[in-house]
């Protein structure tokens, strides 16, 4: 009762990283709070599948395992969710931002009338008295996400209704084992006496899944380029120099936008979050719509004509220069070097 829900997304066995951050960030907030954490897992041939999410600090891990369980589809699955939370009530549930996760949450919340934030980047645990009232609430789930295009940075609770549910992005926090990982319980649904007949009648019939070709979420070098590359002539540059260093190519939306490169490699709140050990900014002016997805790397460089640039508020090393001519040097001068 009252603990925390991790709804986690499992293809071939295999558990999306998302979910891995989420018991990882949920494991800290259940430690604030004094609760369990507590896994769902749903899907077809999950025996075993408690090992490894006990590993991330899981406490209790709840299977629904069945044929028509897997490949995912949105009216089995939230039948399940939903049967299992009005059971057990947790006080937070969450779920990755994923397509899975978009699908997933807003049916949930919607069946249960409960409220939903979407692609969170931070989740803290906090108090709050409201200004109208006077009424204070304690240990509420603050929701905390980029707004208005990404101008501001909002805190969201739900005080009223449970549970709290948020959908969180990929990559914005941290997948590590948890200091005192035990044996997880494990808990069987019984499934069927959620899922009615018509929660079945959508047949996956055939079901292609093309792998992606450009990755930049796992990179630990990444070089981006933003729109002061000037041209798509121009952001060759950035691919030359990832190619000395061994790194992988990333861009701010502006560049993407202008067609200098691919969407796949969009780093920022419409794109992907990564959290690299170097980071190169090349052009980017820094926008926290770009930020908001990379600045949780471990060392950021920027280059960029304007000292001022926001970019250079949280670069370790900022140079200011024209980039077609600081790259060119920076690949001779660390061909040089590595000799």
């Amino acid at each position: 009762m009252n603990n925390i829900f991790v709804y986690c997304e499992i293809e071939n066995g295999v558990i999306a990283d998302v979910s891995l951050e989420l018991l990882t960030k949920g494991r800290e907030l259940a430690s604030t709070l004094g609760c369990k954490l507590e896994a769902v897992a749903i899907g077809q041939n999950l025996a075993g599948i408690e090992k490894e999410l006990a590993k991330y600090g899981t406490d209790t891990v709840w299977v629904a395992d069945g044929d028509e369980l897997a490949p995912y589809r949105t009216l089995p699955h939230c039948a399940v969710m939903c049967g299992l939370i009005e059971e057990e009530k947790p006080q937070i549930v969450l779920f990755g931002a994923t397509p899975v996760g978009r699908d997933l949450g807003p049916r949930v919340s919607s069946t249960l009338h409960s409220g939903l934030t979407a692609d969170c980047t931070s989740l803290v645990i906090g108090d709050h008295k409201d200004p109208k009232t006077g009424k204070e609430y304690d240990e509420l789930l603050y929701q905390i996400r980029p707004a208005f295009g990404g101008n501001i940075i909002a805190t969201i609770i739900n005080p009223d209704h449970r549970p709290q549910m948020a959908t969180v992005r990929e990559g914005v926090m941290k997948k590590e084992y948890a200091a005192e990982a035990g044996a997880a319980e494990v808990k069987t649904v019984d499934w069927k006496k959620f899922v009615k007949d018509t929660d079945l009648a959508v047949k996956i019939v055939e079901r292609q899944i093309e792998e992606r070709k450009i990755n930049i979420k796992g990179a630990s070098v990444i070089v981006a380029g933003g729109y002061g590359m000037g041209s798509k002539e121009n952001f060759a540059l950035v691919h030359q120099l990832a190619d000395v260093l061994g790194a992988e190519v990333g861009a701010s939306r502006a560049a993407v936008d202008a067609g200098f490169t691919e969407h796949a490699r969009q780093v920022g709140q419409t794109g992907v979050t990564v959290r690299p050990k170097l980071y190169i900014a090349c052009g980017i002016s820094g926008q926290i719509q770009h930020t908001a997805g990379m600045d949780q790397s471990s060392m950021v460089i920027s280059i960029n004509t304007d000292p001022d640039a926001p970019i250079n508020k949280i670069a370790d090393y900022a140079i200011v220069g024209d980039v077609n001519d600081v790259i060119p040097k920076m690949i001779k001068y660390y061909k040089q070097n590595s000799k």
